[in-house]
């Protein structure tokens, strides 16, 4: 299955416009998609440093432990659905 890391902070303004957006496309993709959403705040598993995260809001599509697409910033819905389309 696919996995969408979700790189935010709570003090950042383009995460917090995401969070409805990112809520209503991970029911849409429920089946499809393993969504995770990881504060780069708060990072235990050190996922921000693994992946290079230098800006937030930033994406990753991950397939069998490996990065295959990234998006940076903050966009529209059908934006942030076709890329995972493309990708899935």
């Amino acid at each position: 299955m696919v996995k969408l890391l979700d790189f935010y902070a709570d003090w950042c303004g383009p995460c917090q416009a995401m969070k409805p957006i990112f809520a209503e496309i991970e029911k849409e993709f429920a089946d499809k998609v393993e969504f995770q959403v990881i504060d780069v705040e708060n990072d235990p598993q050190m996922l921000s440093d693994k992946f290079g995260v230098r800006s937030i809001p930033t994406y990753i599509l991950v397939k069998e432990d490996k990065e295959v697409s990234r998006k940076i910033g903050a966009m529209p819905k059908d934006m942030l659905k076709g890329w995972l389309e493309q990708n899935l």
